[in-house]
């Protein structure tokens, strides 16, 4: 005889819908006190016999999780899914990050804040990736709250529909999406800047990212209005580049820098392209990319302090799962 598939539920009938029944009302943000379906509402949404159903809502009760009234209802009386502490994962997309969180600089100090954040806080925190393609859901399932970032619009997406766990964004807006995002806004640091250096007529190179995103464009949009609002007409000049995959391959940057000569390059820039910039140009621009806590000329995030913005938030969510889609903004500033 073969091996049975490890797909197969094995367990019993009553067990797989107490299962299914403590995702169901962790999903729909179900509360200590609020008032859960009849057995007959539970036959009707699931696969599961009448006596499968009333065996389980007695085991439920014999256990101290429901409390039944005769002619009220049920109530839920406890949330065995909820803990005292909280399982916090946060995922980033290998497709994007393709060497590894940590060979990032940007991605590490994000990761570390984060996880700081939780562990100080009590919490649990689990780190993982998923690829465009693939999300594991199941991981997922058992904690209360997944972050991603680095999701695109090659990510897709129906898959986050199935997880029972708390879905926050970080760095991007999923517009449509019952999620909360976190994103940094830009715009006041390059404000900062273009009024920093109004005065005379300048160059400005501002390196795109060829990672497409909702953020990606409103970082540029953003920037072109800073620059636009100069008293003094300024230059600006764009080109794309891959910062995470493809570090390596600078000749669209290294022309732009040899025929446009820039006095300011700006954007998404990997940290080696630093030096780079600095020995290619004919006279060295100054350079002001995105980061986390630098102590470089830069548009710039104190990680600690948006982490916590974003935990705070993450944790009040958990309390209101039906709070619906919410977009919190942390404002960068401009480091000369």
């Amino acid at each position: 005889m073969g091996t049975p598939a490890l797909s197969i539920d094995l367990s019993p009938r009553h067990l797989q819908l107490r299962d299914m029944l403590f995702r169901r009302w962790k999903t729909n943000g179900v509360k200590v006190g609020d008032k859960i379906e009849s057995q007959n509402e539970i036959v009707k949404f699931c696969e599961f016999s009448l006596i499968t159903v009333i065996k389980t809502l007695k085991d439920l009760e014999a256990e101290g999780i429901i409390r039944r009234q005769v002619g009220k209802g049920s109530f839920l009386v406890k949330t065995p899914w909820s803990e005292a502490h909280h399982r916090v994962g946060f995922f980033y997309n290998r497709d994007i990050v393709g060497g590894g969180i940590f060979n990032n600089d940007f991605y590490t100090k994000l990761v570390v804040a984060f996880e700081k954040g939780v562990v100080s806080d009590g919490h649990e925190f689990i780190l993982g990736s998923f690829t465009h393609k693939s999300m594991p859901i199941h991981m997922w399932d058992a904690l209360d709250v997944v972050v991603l970032t680095g999701i695109t619009k090659e990510t897709r997406l129906e898959r986050l529909a199935e997880t029972s766990s708390q879905v926050a964004i970080i760095d991007l807006i999923l517009p449509g999406l019952p999620y909360h995002s976190y994103r940094i806004d830009f715009e006041p640091a390059f404000q900062q800047m273009f009024k920093k250096y109004d005065g005379k007529r300048q160059k400005y190179l501002y390196l795109n990212s060829t990672i497409s995103s909702s953020e990606q464009t409103a970082r540029l949009e953003a920037f072109k209005r800073a620059c636009a609002a100069s008293k003094v007409q300024q230059e600006l000049k764009v080109i794309s580049v891959n910062q995470e995959t493809g570090a390596e391959d600078t000749a669209e940057l290294e022309a732009a820098l040899a025929s446009y000569q820039p006095d300011f390059v700006c954007g998404y820039l990997h940290h080696s392209w630093v030096p780079l910039i600095a020995a290619r140009a004919k006279r060295p621009p100054k350079v002001y990319p995105y980061s986390l806590d630098s102590d470089r000329p830069s548009f710039q995030v104190k990680s600690d302090e948006w982490m916590q913005q974003v935990l705070t938030n993450i944790y009040a969510n958990l309390e209101d799962r039906k709070a619906g889609a919410q977009v919190f903004s942390f404002p960068a500033t401009f480091r000369p």
